[in-house]
């Protein structure tokens, strides 16, 4: 978010002030500290680019990618990918240089799109670690969900919308109501980046109930994990006092028998999957097989099974911690800091350390590919085929279990 004008504690004092501050930085730093920072955005801009197309690509080549809760990690792909390539590389020569160069028309789009991606980011998070919340915690509603509400491009078309209104009718209207604008000719930030009450209302709904609610389903996760784990051994693998029942579950693949699960998302619909018929020959005939070895096969069966999902949920479980680590590091500092120089118009916090926490909240959009794919499976595997084609090849070629 946003953008928001580097000398921006020079309001009204005119282009002499606002050419006397570059990235927070007076102009009198070597023209070397200049090229290392131009270097440093850059590079940022590019691994932000780069990660988020190697996300984009491996979905669109790998059809077992495309499934409810990988298109989320698609929707936060494409934000992400947007910031690098749109976002960072006009805010690079204004941060360089105090000035804004491309007209106000072009500042106008530059901001909407700045505050659309990086809210749009923050939401898919939500979205992602609310997907995980249900597919760990209740995951026999999560598989039956039917209808339009579970419809992932529903859910994907709304977090654009919300991230929308939040910020950009200010962005474009705010100077109209107010009849005058505040921002300089030659600067390039909203117009209400002096106002608190704003500000504090726009920060709260986009950070602080994101980052509530992250943590609310991280917790439940961890204690929904601990509870299996404490009861698994008595309640989970109770073997069946029916012998008719015994026989309906006897369809489920032994163990050794059953392939992996696609990715750890999938451990919602490994115990579903396992009640359809897989191979007729794993049940023997009535007439062939006594009750109690019936019972013991199912034992046997059901606890592996569920012992897989447990641990498939425990990656998620971490998976999801990490992610509420890093989101709070990116954007807590950036937005206490938006909310305090609010307050105090600018004089209590110096320029240096706001864009530090500004390019802190567009770090988080590099990180993302590597936070989220790369905690699973099959996105990993999918990265192999793309960079490393021939040691994938080997890989498959090895009957390394892959999938």
């Amino acid at each position: 978010i946003h953008i928001q004008g580097v000398s921006i504690s020079f309001l009204g004092s005119g282009t002499a002030a606002a050419d006397a501050v570059s990235l927070g930085l007076p102009l009198r730093f070597s023209l070397g500290v200049l090229v290392l920072l131009a270097f440093l955005m850059v590079l940022l801009a590019l691994v932000t680019i780069l990660g988020n197309i190697l996300v984009i690509l491996a979905f669109i080549m790998d059809r077992n990618l495309r499934h409810r809760s990988n298109y989320f990690f698609l929707n936060l792909a494409i934000s992400d990918f947007a910031v690098g390539a749109f976002c960072m590389p006009l805010y690079i020569p204004y941060a360089l240089t105090g000035t804004w160069h491309l007209g106000r028309g072009l500042c106008k789009i530059w901001l909407v799109m700045d505050y659309l991606l990086c809210t749009a980011s923050v939401f898919n998070i939500v979205l992602i670690s609310y997907d995980r919340f249900l597919s760990v915690t209740k995951a026999v509603s999560y598989r039956a969900q039917q209808g339009i509400t579970s419809n992932p491009v529903v859910k994907m078309v709304a977090i654009w919308v919300f991230a929308l209104l939040l910020y950009c009718p200010a962005i474009l209207f705010w100077e109209h109501v107010a009849g005058h604008s505040v921002v300089a000719a030659d600067q390039c930030y909203a117009e209400f980046f002096d106002n608190w009450y704003f500000l504090l209302c726009a920060s709260t709904l986009e950070f602080f109930v994101p980052l509530l609610s992250v943590a609310y389903f991280n917790v439940h996760i961890f204690h929904d994990i601990q509870r299996r784990q404490r009861h698994g051994s008595t309640q989970d693998c109770e073997p069946p006092r029916s012998s008719s029942l015994s026989w309906r579950f006897c369809f489920l693949p032994r163990p050794g028998e059953s392939s992996p699960p696609t990715e750890a998302e999938d451990s919602v619909s490994s115990l579903t999957r396992s009640w359809r018929p897989a191979v007729m020959g794993n049940c023997p005939s009535p007439t062939q097989t006594s009750p109690t070895a019936l019972k013991k096969d199912f034992s046997v069966s059901f606890c592996s099974r569920t012992g897989s999902k447990l641990q498939r949920d425990k990656k998620i479980a971490k998976s999801l911690a990490i992610i509420v680590c890093a989101f709070a590091i990116c954007w807590a500092p950036y937005t206490l800091l938006m909310i305090i120089r609010g307050a105090c118009q600018g004089t209590c916090v110096h320029n240096s350390l706001y864009e530090i926490t500004f390019w802190l909240l567009w770090l988080n959009s590099s990180l993302n590919p590597f936070l989220y794919p790369l905690c699973h499976m099959r996105f990993r595997m999918a990265f192999m085929k793309i960079l490393c084609p021939k040691k994938f090849a080997t890989l498959r070629s090895g009957n390394t279990p892959s999938f």
